[in-house]
């Protein structure tokens, strides 16, 4: 899950991590009233949608007076955003962050993170912070230090010294910047966090350390531990479909392509994609239903998948162990009857009661197409979408 950016800061306040004073507007007149609590001018303008790149695309601009904070806010409120994370499509801007102006010396990258690979968090830093830090990753790697924790350990004094040297800060930026990096780290860990990001985290020139950004992800397993950070949940910033889907337990993914998918298993839908794309098609979605899904949640997959006007076919592929391919079967007759399918359905099914499945397909008077295997369903869904 993510949140905004001012929301994060919130969060960073709770664990005494300093950022700049500034407050959320949702109105033109409600952002030049923050400017004018902020202590004078420059103030900092910045839209709020669940993205980076804001600034490289018009959504972070600096107001030197009263008359530019109200024309920039005026300017970005209601924006289509468009950024390298958002696609051409782009996110419209709901929410503004009104900031206090900062003496800035030095720009840093920061970000905190979970490794797969050593099974520890990694801290990764930069003194190459700032809007390129993709292109310095791509480009110079040996300038991002990483420093890898084991979580059963915690942060030590030694991780932390590694972080500051790593970044070349100078003593009195170090003295700053170290009681902040263990709360940082504690967030992290309390919350269950799959990311927290800074870019930049800022050296001021009065050797203060701040993060003038936030951006924050969970992991959307915890959050049952989570109630106060569910609430920051905006429904506005995700895919409508995806979230009618996870409102039925669904594991549903919106794709630009034009065939639908409903697979059991994660694995299985990937490499159900990825056959689709083989055959010459394109997957629309991935819909992993689950081991125990019912048939009342195969039909409302089926409904969400026909939700999407760009899909064209579906294919449905189960392998049947706590799904049986009868339950399955029961399932797509059900939303086949209730929705009035108008594109063609290839379905193949292995696994638990195979056959009767099979019948209940074959007995619904639907027009279904079935599959001996994987290879052959994707060809057929492909020839079908053409």
């Amino acid at each position: 899950m993510k949140i905004h950016e001012y929301q994060a800061k919130e969060l960073f306040r709770k664990f005494d991590i300093p950022v700049p004073q500034g407050s959320p507007a949702s109105s033109v007149d409600e952002a030049v009233n923050i400017a004018k609590t902020l202590g004078g001018y420059p103030v900092v303008v910045k839209a709020q949608i669940h993205a980076g790149g804001r600034g490289k695309g018009g959504g972070v601009k600096l107001a030197k007076s009263e008359d530019e904070a109200k024309q920039i806010a005026g300017e970005i409120l209601g924006m289509t955003l468009v950024t390298h994370q958002t696609g051409p499509e782009g996110k419209e801007v709901k929410k503004l962050l009104v900031e206090q102006g900062l003496d800035i010396a030095k720009e840093l990258y920061f970000s905190i993170l979970p490794d797969r690979a050593t099974a520890k968090v990694v801290i990764m830093v930069s003194e190459a912070g700032g809007m390129d830090i993709e292109k310095v990753a791509d480009e110079t790697p040996e300038k991002i230090i990483k420093v890898y924790i084991d979580p059963l350990l915690g942060i030590q004094g030694y991780h932390i010294r590694e972080v500051c040297f790593g970044l070349n800060m100078s003593p009195a930026a170090m003295k700053a910047f170290t009681p902040m990096l263990r709360n940082f780290y504690k967030m992290f860990m309390a919350y269950d966090c799959s990311l927290v990001e800074i870019n930049p985290l800022v050296v001021t020139g009065d050797e203060k350390v701040i993060a003038l950004d936030a951006k924050v992800n969970f992991d959307d397993s915890a959050l049952f531990r989570h109630k106060d950070i569910v609430e920051y949940r905006d429904l506005d910033e995700e895919d409508p479909l995806e979230v009618e889907a996870s409102q039925y337990n669904l594991n549903y993914i919106n794709l630009d392509g034009n065939v639908g998918n409903m697979v059991n298993g994660a694995g299985l839908a990937m490499a159900t994609m990825d056959i689709i794309k083989l055959a010459g098609a394109e997957p629309a979605n991935f819909l992993d239903v689950g081991g125990g899904a019912s048939a009342e949640m195969v039909e409302n997959g089926f409904r969400i998948i026909l939700s999407d006007p760009n899909v064209r076919g579906i294919l449905i592929n189960i392998f049947g162990g706590i799904l049986r391919c009868d339950v399955l079967a029961e399932g797509v007759v059900q939303a086949a009857k209730k929705t009035g399918i108008k594109v063609p359905v290839v379905v193949r099914m292995e696994g638990t009661n195979v056959e009767k499945g099979r019948q209940i397909l074959a007995d619904s008077g639907l027009n279904l197409t079935t599959a001996v295997d994987l290879k052959d369903a994707a060809n057929k869904v492909a020839e079908l979408v053409k």
